[in-house]
């Protein structure tokens, strides 16, 4: 997908394009935990709490899992942008011996999640409901990272649409499919929060069903000769993988886990507090959607100009992005400030955790603006093979000042500084801290992108 003219308005109708289609079928994975959430909440109030430290221990998990594949777009585009099409095949072959490991190790982590539990001193009365969750879940955890890496190949390529189908089609099937389970009916009775569980274990392994039959029959992938056979682990170039999308998992894992954690810790305050927390992050996930949508797509552009060897237009693919991007988060954050009091009521009928949560939405917005610029940066520093400085600065200050901070304001505080005891302690210092990484992320980006030295090293060496 490569426009005839290099002009600012085709890339930002091509960015935009992307960006687009895959926002579609981001908010659609997004609308499976809107939907187990709303189901929750209006099950039970315990099942809602459950789901709030469940959910947050498996998004902890698969997105740090998932970002090890995600690091792997930059590769493929380049590859795609200096016409190495066979190669593109090849390299997905060997980057499933990458999946297989992720998932092993995946699997073992939400089949044992007793100590993190104990750790974060969850009620004793939540870990049967949590553990029983996260263990239908862990079956869901293979198909859902093999669905990332055909996601991630036809982003790179840019050919998100069928993607989006898949992705939109599964939520048809997860909406009725979670509301049977979960509540009962025909003959079946009622499975509470495993019905929600259930259901995404039957979706993802639809969904990685089809993307099969999609590779094996679409013309599109014809040219990258995905089927040959499979073969042995070429150690060299899986080290190369590793170093370029471990430090990037981790620092996925840093900056999720600042923001999962959160639901662990509140956990001791009560329900109330799990659950209108378990509201508000969930909204903050669906807006992260929006730049998240945009990085995608800006990297994707960067990274083919950066292997078709013209980092100028590399440049301005990045800033074309960046200026979108960060358009829409503050528009979308505004609207959230706003009218956080009706959305609150929208996930809940319970007045104490609509209040609370209402509460939460008024520092989301603020939280939402740092957090789409810190995204965009991050994935553009990956075109440049910059991933261990940006895990550095997650650890210091999401970690440091963001989680821990809101420990401290939360549950100790000090001298003129009363301990609040209530959740919005941790999204005001997560706020703050978001606000540092994203400003120090826009240096290091820029400084990247005026590098002649690093932009000759990707142009020259599209495959790490």
């Amino acid at each position: 997908m490569t426009p005839a003219t290099d002009t600012p308005t085709s890339e930002w109708r091509w960015i935009t394009g992307h960006a687009a289609t895959v926002l579609v079928g981001q908010l659609a994975v997004m609308a499976f935990g809107v939907t187990d959430t709303v189901l929750a909440g209006r099950y039970a109030e315990s099942a809602l709490a459950a789901l709030s430290v469940g959910s947050a221990y498996y998004i902890s998990v698969f997105v740090a899992l998932m970002g090890i594949m995600q690091a792997l777009l930059p590769v493929w585009a380049e590859l795609h942008g200096a016409r190495r099409q066979a190669e593109v095949g090849h390299s997905l072959r060997q980057a499933l011996y990458l999946c297989l490991t992720t998932t092993a190790v995946g699997t073992f982590a939400l089949l044992n999640p007793g100590p993190l539990l104990r750790w974060a001193s969850v009620p004793a009365e939540m870990h049967g409901p949590v553990s029983d969750y996260l263990a239908i879940l862990s079956l869901a955890l293979g198909p859902a990272l093999l669905f990332r890496m055909f996601s991630t190949l036809n982003q790179a390529l840019g050919k998100p649409r069928l993607v989006t189908v898949l992705q939109v089609g599964a939520l048809a099937l997860k909406i009725p499919l979670s509301w049977w389970l979960t509540f009962g009916g025909g003959g079946l009775a009622a499975m509470g929060l495993q019905g929600c569980a259930w259901a995404t274990v039957v979706v993802n392994v639809g969904m990685l069903g089809v993307a099969l039959v999609l590779l094996r029959s679409q013309d599109l992938y014809r040219p990258y000769a995905i089927w040959r056979r499979l073969e042995p682990p070429d150690w060299a170039r899986l080290r190369q993988y590793t170093r370029l999308g471990v430090p990037a998992g981790l620092a996925i894992l840093v900056e999720v886990t600042s923001f999962t954690l959160m639901a662990l810790f509140i956990a001791r305050m009560g329900q109330t507090a799990s659950a209108a927390h378990q509201v508000a992050s969930n909204l903050a996930a669906i807006l992260y959607m929006v730049p998240l949508a945009f990085a995608i797509a800006t990297s994707a552009r960067t990274s083919y100009w950066l292997g078709a060897a013209q980092p100028q237009r590399a440049q301005r693919a990045a800033v074309t992005g960046l200026i979108l991007g960060m358009s829409l988060a503050i528009l979308f954050a505004a609207l959230t400030a706003l009218l956080r009091e009706p959305l609150a009521l929208a996930y809940t009928s319970r007045p104490a955790v609509a209040a609370t949560a209402a509460t939460l939405l008024g520092w989301i917005a603020l939280y939402h603006c740092a957090d789409a610029l810190q995204a965009l940066c991050v994935f553009l520093l990956r075109c440049y093979r910059i991933s261990v400085a940006p895990l550095v600065v997650y650890c210091l200050l999401l970690w440091g000042l963001g989680l821990s901070g809101g420990y401290w304001l939360a549950y100790i505080g000090g001298g003129p500084i009363a301990a609040m005891g209530r959740p919005e302690a941790f999204w005001i210092t997560s706020a703050v801290a978001l606000l540092g990484v994203s400003g120090i992320f826009s240096v290091m980006l820029w400084h990247a992108m005026r590098s002649s030295r690093a932009v000759r090293a990707c142009a020259s060496h599209p495959d790490p």
